[in-house]
């Protein structure tokens, strides 16, 4: 009976770690001049610093319910925004946007986070 129950209790310690070590992985990242039908239009990995506006577009899977992610925008490895998006289902497609002054041209990154604060993509860029 000892056997049973010590072999019960690994498989339901299994089984949670299972659950567990399902990890949201971003499957699609790009910055793109505009998102249209929830699709970005172009790629960007040099832009003009005075075009003003671009969007960070993340397609997530791994979700096992709802959760969120954050988009952690940085500059010359300073943050300049956070953005935190809603993820519902298994597989979510999500954006942020962000306006840039003409200064800011240089080094970009935008930072994917899930919800315990874990990096799980990172998209660099350029404003030139």
């Amino acid at each position: 009976m000892k056997k049973i129950l010590a072999l019960l209790a690994f498989i339901i310690v299994l089984g949670v770690s299972c659950v567990h070590a399902v990890e949201l992985t971003v499957v699609d990242g790009t910055m793109t001049s505009a998102v249209e039908n929830q699709m970005p239009v172009d790629r960007v990995e040099s832009y003009p610093a005075d075009f003003g506006k671009l969007y960070c577009f993340t397609r997530i899977v791994g979700a096992q319910g709802d959760t969120e992610i954050t988009h952690v925008w940085y500059y010359q490895d300073n943050e300049m925004a956070r953005v935190s998006l809603s993820v519902r289902s298994s597989n979510w497609r999500t954006y942020s946007s962000k306006r840039f002054l003409p200064q800011w041209a240089g080094e970009w990154k935008v930072v994917i986070l899930d919800e315990e604060e874990n990096e799980i993509a990172t998209i660099p860029f350029k404003l030139e």
